[in-house]
């Protein structure tokens, strides 16, 4: 995997999913003074963008050609992958060009990894070199330990503990990220509906007392799909009494820090950052 990083006052290109992840990033960049050209995806990135970059394209799903056509008219030859695409557009949305399709041939399976990395490998035979999308991001990772005043119980540590376990399991498989766990059981794992949805369809079958567990795939590859969390994350959760969310520390980034640290201890979630290769104690 080759990681480079712009130089001052150069360009970054930015292939933009949905959610406030492309916002941020887009402004950390101009701070470094990088000029960001972005690449947005129709019915999916949020169009609030284009008022954080330099330069906008905005091509529906599947346009591979019209995206790098883009970044080279723009002079971009390092950029980030940055945001989801909802899974269930693939089979809505997606308008698949001839060079897309012909990526598609040269797929066994369509597991997201697999994708995104036949995509970096076509943009970089084009010159585009796909950076880890941490770049720039160093102050909004989750750190080690509690992140609110509310820590989990210890009943809420076993779910924790295995649900932990759960979540490498289904990265491993690459079905998702995240599981919810009550009392030992899992309730609902990730799948094409997003984390959100998951957490909305796990916290409605718990009831109440739902621990949400979010962590990287084993096989995580730095260059995409980062977990994410934000007070988004916090809403949905409080709306189904989730008491408890787990995520990787140093691998997870946090959006809007404030705002998601204030509605979290509004709601009563406890929020830890747990390393992977830690110790899940108590403490």
């Amino acid at each position: 995997m080759n990681t480079v990083i712009p130089v001052q006052g150069g360009r970054i290109g930015l292939i933009a999913g949905n959610g406030r992840f492309p916002i941020i990033f887009a402004d950390n960049a101009r701070k470094l003074g990088l000029h960001v050209s972005a690449v947005a995806h129709e019915g999916e990135t949020e169009p609030e963008l284009e008022r954080h970059v330099d330069r906008i394209h905005w091509i529906k799903i599947g346009q591979l050609n019209k995206l790098i056509k883009a970044f080279k008219n723009d002079g971009v030859r390092q950029a980030v992958m940055l945001g989801g695409i909802k899974k269930t557009h693939v089979y809505s949305t997606v308008r698949p060009d001839f060079r897309t399709l012909a990526l598609a041939t040269r797929l066994a399976l369509w597991k997201d990894d697999d994708i995104l990395r036949e995509i970096a490998a076509e943009l970089e035979r084009e010159g585009i070199v796909i950076c880890e999308s941490t770049f720039g991001l160093e102050g909004i990772m989750v750190e080690e330990g509690a992140l609110t005043s509310r820590h989990p119980t210890k009943k809420e540590w076993n779910d924790i503990r295995y649900g932990w376990d759960v979540a490498q399991e289904i990265g491993r498989l690459d079905i998702g990220q995240c599981v919810v766990i009550r009392d030992r059981v899992v309730v609902a794992v990730e799948a094409v509906e997003g984390t959100d949805g998951a957490i909305m369809r796990g916290g409605e079958l718990a009831k109440e007392g739902a621990v949400v567990v979010k962590r990287c795939k084993p096989q995580q590859d730095l260059r995409f799909d980062l977990p994410a969390i934000g007070p988004r994350t916090i809403e949905v959760m409080a709306s189904v009494k989730a008491t408890v969310l787990a995520v990787e520390a140093g691998r997870t980034v946090m959006l809007d820090r404030e705002l998601f640290l204030s509605k979290a201890e509004e709601a009563g979630i406890a929020v830890m950052g747990i390393k992977s290769d830690g110790p899940l104690t108590t403490r």
